[in-house]
C-alpha cells in the first residue's frame, strides 16, 4: 500500500521516475534502425537509450513534462507522456487562455485598428500595440515553447499520449527521438502584420508543432502533427487574410541535418513541413540532409515538404489531396536536391498531376514510380510540359543516389500500409 501511494503521490507532481522495466516492450529504449535514413548516417541515433533509471520518467503535465526536460540539458533521458498535456497551463495546471498572456493593453480590436493598410500604410508595425502584443506573445512563448536537448528520447504511453498546444524545439541539439505522440495545436495567441507579405500583406505565426533548428541526428517515428482543435480554415479574415494562428507542423531550418522522418501523419494544415528557411541561407548547403518514408500527408495545403538546399529522399509516402485551397505537395527551391520514389497521391478531379509539383528557383527533381489516383505518371516531364514558360525545367540529376534507407516497397503496397500504420498509437 505504502508504495501505491507514494506512486500516487509522484504522480500528482506530474513526474514519476519509473524503473525500465515497468513496460513489457520499452519503445523508450528503442534506437533508429541501422541504414534507416540520413538519421542513420555515422553513429546513428539513440536518443536517450543510455538513460539510468533516475532518468526515466512518466510525466502526467506540463509542469512534470519541463522538469524532466531540465531545460534542454544533453543528459540522456527518457520521457513518457501519459495521457494529455496541455502547454497552456500554469504551474497549478489550471489552463491558461490567450486573455491571461495579453498585457500591456493590447487588444486584437486596437491592433487591427492601429494598423489598417487603408490608415498606417505599407510601413512595418510600430508603437504601442505592435510592443504590447510582442510583450504578449513573449509571455505566451514562456510556457508553450518547450526545449528537447541532446540525447533525448520523448515518447508516448499507449496509443492516446497527447502534447497539446505546445512547440517541441530542438534547438542546436543532437541525438533525439520523438515517437509515438500526438503533437497538435501550436496555436499563436497573437499573430504578427506584414504589410509586405507577398505583396498583399499577410499574419504571421510563431510556432512549429516540433521545430529544429540547428538540430542534428533526429529521428520522428508514428507521430501525428495537426491542428486539430482550432483549424485555421474557421479563423476569421482580417486585412483580406486570413487570421492564421499556425505556422509549420515539422519544420527544419539554420543547418538541421541527418534527420530521418518515418511513419507519420501530418494533417488539416497549411504549410505543414519547410526544409530550408531561406534562398540566401547558404550556410545550409552541404547539410538539411533529411529522409521522409512512410509518411500520410492528409489535407495539407502545401510544403509536403518545400526544400532549399538539401539532400532530401522522399520515399513510399501517401498523399491525401483535399480541398479548394491545395497549392502542391513538392516545393523545388533553392538548390533543392529531392530524390522522390515510389510515392502514392490521391487528389480530386480538380487537382491535376501537374498541380503536385511547384518550383521556386529550383533546378533539379528525381522522380519515379508515382501513382497519381492509381495510375502511374511521370512528375517531371509532366511539371515541365505544363509549366514552360512560367518556370524553368527541371532536370533529372540532382546529383546524389540514397543509400541509407530500408526496403523501397512500390507505391502501391506503401499506399496500403501507410494507410493501416502511419501516426501515434500504431507501433507494431
Amino acid at each position: 500500500m505504502r508504495g501505491r501511494q507514494l506512486a500516487v503521490a509522484a504522480g500528482l507532481l506530474g513526474v514519476l521516475c519509473v524503473p525500465a522495466h515497468a513496460e513489457a516492450r520499452d519503445i523508450g529504449r528503442d534506437t533508429l534502425p541501422a541504414n534507416d535514413g540520413w538519421a542513420a548516417e555515422g553513429a546513428g541515433t539513440t536518443g536517450g537509450a543510455a538513460a539510468d533509471t533516475d532518468h526515466v520518467y512518466t510525466v502526467t503535465d506540463r509542469a512534470g513534462l519541463v522538469r524532466a526536460l531540465d531545460g534542454g540539458s544533453d543528459t540522456p533521458k527518457i520521457i513518457r507522456i501519459a495521457g494529455t498535456i496541455d502547454a497552456n497551463t500554469d504551474d497549478d495546471g489550471d489552463r491558461l487562455d490567450c486573455a491571461d498572456y495579453a498585457t500591456g493593453g493590447y487588444a486584437l480590436k486596437k491592433y487591427l485598428a492601429a494598423y489598417d493598410p487603408r490608415t498606417w500604410g505599407s510601413a512595418k508595425p510600430s508603437g504601442p500595440q505592435e510592443e504590447a502584443r510582442q510583450a504578449s506573445a513573449a509571455r505566451q512563448a514562456e510556457r508553450i515553447v518547450l526545449p528537447v536537448g541532446s540525447n533525448t528520447t520523448l515518447v508516448g504511453l499507449g496509443d492516446s499520449a497527447v502534447l497539446k498546444g505546445a512547440s517541441l524545439t530542438v534547438r542546436n541539439a543532437d541525438n533525439v527521438i520523438i515517437r509515438n505522440l500526438d503533437v497538435r495545436d501550436a496555436y499563436d495567441c497573437f499573430p504578427a502584420w506584414q504589410p509586405n507579405a507577398g505583396g498583399l500583406g499577410d499574419w504571421k505565426t510563431a510556432y512549429d508543432n516540433i521545430w529544429l533548428t540547428g538540430a542534428t541526428h533526429v529521428w520522428v517515428d508514428h507521430v501525428t502533427l495537426s491542428d486539430k482543435g482550432h483549424p485555421d480554415a474557421k479563423e476569421p479574415t482580417h486585412f483580406a487574410r486570413n487570421y492564421l494562428r499556425h505556422d509549420g507542423l515539422l519544420d527544419m531550418t539554420n543547418g538541421s541535418d541527418l534527420v530521418t522522418v518515418s511513419w507519420s501523419r501530418f494533417a488539416g494544415h497549411d504549410k505543414a513541413m519547410l526544409i530550408g528557411n531561406g534562398d540566401t541561407a547558404t550556410g545550409d548547403r552541404g547539410k538539411l540532409r533529411v529522409t521522409l518514408h512512410h509518411n500520410a500527408f492528409e489535407s495539407v495545403v502545401q510544403r509536403a515538404p518545400r526544400v532549399r538546399f538539401g539532400q532530401v529522399h522522399v520515399y513510399n509516402n501517401r498523399y491525401d489531396v483535399t480541398g479548394d485551397d491545395y497549392r502542391y505537395s513538392l516545393g523545388v527551391s533553392t538548390e533543392s536536391r529531392m530524390h522522390a520514389e515510389n510515392n502514392a497521391f490521391h487528389a480530386p478531379g480538380h487537382v491535376e498531376v501537374a498541380d503536385l509539383v511547384k518550383s521556386w528557383n529550383g533546378s533539379a527533381l528525381h522522380q519515379s514510380g508515382t501513382l497519381f489516383n492509381g495510375f502511374p505518371v511521370d512528375l517531371l516531364a509532366i511539371h515541365n510540359a505544363y509549366n514552360s514558360g512560367s518556370e524553368r525545367d527541371l532536370t533529372a540529376d540532382v546529383g546524389w543516389t540514397p543509400t541509407l534507407h530500408g526496403r523501397i516497397d512500390s507505391a502501391e503496397e506503401a499506399d496500403r500500409a501507410v494507410a493501416r500504420g502511419a501516426g501515434a498509437g500504431r507501433i507494431p
